[in-house]
Order: structure tokens, then C-alpha cells, then sequence
């Protein structure tokens, strides 16, 4: 049995809930073991009673009760990285500093753990620790099939404000992306709400997001608003387009949702588009055929935020995977055709 513990929080770490602080400091101390220590009053916060979701922080001092041996700290058994991997991960490496990594994600790597994935982008990260205590932390999302920019913190405290960031919307994301059809008009903007249809087996598998018209937002149980800028920067004729876009909002799997709403599925999205359908020009079908890669075409070209530290603003982008690269150079498209601010006009 261990003997009582008085732990003061330090600088370094993020404002965060008891439990979360616990499960951090204790990993192998489950949550109905830290809600019955709260209950019976084992747990103290600053010599008070605590629930498991007071919120604690830097300089806070917390009172751990005696742990029996078996409950013992032990290190969290971490995924096996293979050295190909480890190469990936350096060689995925944009942009870095003291307190911030950007890697260019790659397309059909899952950001995080989930169902079956075991291979992923927050345990890869182990990769580019260095000499830090911990792995980068991750910020932000992408799905398993987009590829592009993706931040990580090299610490919990810039994780803690990295991720602020992105929810108060001080950051900027541009996306490119391959269509089907021509987006008319040339620039515009996207506002249909998006409410979570669940797919199909216990788990939900397969749920994919459905798009409700901005006059039905308020009355559609679960809806969120959503609202994403777009630029159709060149086009094939009427069969497909480049696209860029810029989430306003940062709902699940909105730029697919909301291109395909429009009628124009990103190609390669065989949720939202199609994967069956052959596109003939007429707006539909997320497949467009022969040497045209049947990937996702939907690509995190740059972001932009304020750097917590420096307060200086950086901008980091990604050059194209190789399936979408192969599919510019197949329409003679380059990457420096781009404007630097698609969106200016709408702006303002």
C-alpha cells in the first residue's frame, strides 16, 4: 500500500478535468476506482471535496489517497514501431520547433485508434519525440482517407492552447479538392446544416452525416450549422474540377457532405458520392475512370494560426499525395496555378 501523496500540478500542465489528470498521473487506476475515492472523500483538491470532473490546473494541489501495491504506476505498453514507419513518420515532417510538429498526413493513415486500426498517426507519433518526456500530442483531426496538414503539440500545456485555437476558429485551413462536374457559381458559400444519420451494426458502423437546409437547422433534432467557403480554381470540361475549399466550421466530414450536397462528390468518396457511379459531366458519380485514381481526392493544402509562443503567424502547406499529383499532371494542372487566398473576394 502506498502512502498518501500531496502532488502540486505543475506549469507545464493544461487546465483539465480530476479524472482526466488521474487517469494521466495513474493509468492503470480505472474510473469507477477515481469517482468512489471522490465519493468517499479520498480525493482532495486545494484540501477541498472533489468530484471526478472539478476542473483542476497549474499550482493546484491534489491529495492522492493510498494506492494498494497492485495499483502501483505502471508504463502504458506502447505500439511497436517499425523502422519503415519511423521513417515515414520524420520524412511526413513539415514543419517544427520547440513546441510545434506539422507532418503532411498520408492518405489512408488513421489519425487516431479506433475499430480494427491499429496503426495510426497518435501512436506513429512516438517517432518524433526526441528528447521530450512525452510523444506529440494530436490538436486536430482528419479522416483516415484525406491527407495533408496535421499539427501536434510537444507539450501538454501547447496542446491545451493549440486546441483552443482551433475551437475559437484562430486558425485557417485550406483544402483542395477533385469534384465531379463544375461548381456554378465559380465562388461561393456552403450553409446547410449537418445532423449524424447512424450506419449500420452495434457499433454504428458506416454512420455518415446528412445535410438539412439552413431554414430546418433550428427544427431537425441533432442538426449542427456548418459552413464551408469554395473556389472552383480550373476545370475538364464539365466532367470535373479542382476545388478549394475553407471549413468555417469543423463538423464531421463536412467538406464531403456539403460538396456532395451541392451535387458535386468529391471523387474517390464512396460514402457521399458514389462509388459505383461513373461521372459523365452531369454532376453525379464520384468516380471519374480510366488512369484516375479511385482514392479519396480531398487534400489539407495549408494551415494557418498564430504561434501560442513567438506570436508570430506561420503557414505551413503540404505538397498533393501521389494519387492526386498524378491526377493534376494527367489534366496538366501545377500546383503554383493556385492563388494564395482563393477566398479573398468573399472576405472582403
Amino acid at each position: 500500500m502506498s502512502r498518501v501523496q500531496m502532488i502540486t500540478i505543475g506549469d507545464d500542465q493544461p487546465e483539465q478535468r480530476l479524472d482526466r489528470w488521474f487517469r494521466k498521473m495513474f493509468p492503470q487506476l480505472t474510473q469507477g476506482n477515481i469517482e468512489k475515492m471522490c465519493r468517499k472523500g479520498e480525493i482532495r483538491v486545494d484540501g477541498a471535496r472533489a468530484k471526478s470532473n472539478t476542473r483542476v490546473g497549474p499550482g493546484m494541489e491534489i491529495r492522492v489517497p493510498p494506492l494498494p501495491d497492485e495499483n502501483a504506476p505502471k508504463p502504458k505498453r506502447d505500439m511497436i514501431i517499425t523502422a519503415s514507419d519511423a521513417k515515414m513518420m520524420r520524412d511526413a515532417v513539415l514543419y517544427q520547433d520547440d513546441h510545434i510538429i506539422v507532418i503532411n498526413k498520408p492518405a489512408g493513415l488513421p489519425t487516431q485508434g479506433g475499430s480494427k486500426q491499429t496503426r495510426h498517426v497518435d501512436g506513429l507519433s512516438e517517432a518524433l519525440r526526441g528528447d521530450y518526456d512525452e510523444k506529440p500530442r494530436l490538436v486536430h483531426r482528419l479522416d483516415k482517407d484525406t491527407s495533408g496538414v496535421l499539427a501536434l503539440a510537444r507539450t501538454p500545456a501547447m496542446a491545451s492552447k493549440l486546441t483552443e485555437a482551433f475551437r475559437h476558429k484562430n486558425t485557417r485551413k485550406i483544402y483542395w479538392a477533385l469534384v465531379a462536374g463544375v461548381p456554378v457559381p465559380y465562388l461561393g458559400e456552403i450553409k446547410y446544416g449537418l445532423v449524424k444519420a447512424r450506419g449500420r451494426g452495434k457499433s454504428g458502423e458506416g454512420e455518415k452525416m446528412i445535410a438539412v437546409h439552413p431554414r430546418d437547422i433550428n427544427s431537425t433534432e441533432g442538426a449542427k450549422r456548418a459552413h464551408t467557403l469554395y473556389a472552383t480554381l480550373y476545370r475538364v470540361g464539365s466532367r470535373a474540377s479542382w476545388v478549394a475549399m475553407e471549413p468555417i466550421t469543423g463538423r464531421t466530414h463536412q467538406l464531403r457532405a456539403h460538396m456532395a450536397e451541392i451535387g458535386h462528390p468529391i471523387i474517390g468518396d464512396g460514402k457521399y458520392g458514389g462509388s459505383g457511379q461513373e461521372n459523365l459531366g452531369d454532376g453525379w458519380g464520384a468516380q471519374l475512370g480510366g488512369i484516375i485514381s479511385k482514392k479519396l481526392h480531398l487534400h489539407a493544402r495549408s494551415l494557418t494560426f498564430e504561434h501560442p509562443v513567438t506570436r508570430k503567424v506561420v503557414t505551413v502547406t503540404a505538397p498533393l499525395p501521389d494519387h492526386m499529383a498524378h491526377s493534376w499532371d494527367t489534366f496538366g494542372w501545377t500546383e503554383d496555378l493556385a492563388a494564395d487566398d482563393p477566398f479573398k473576394e468573399l472576405r472582403g
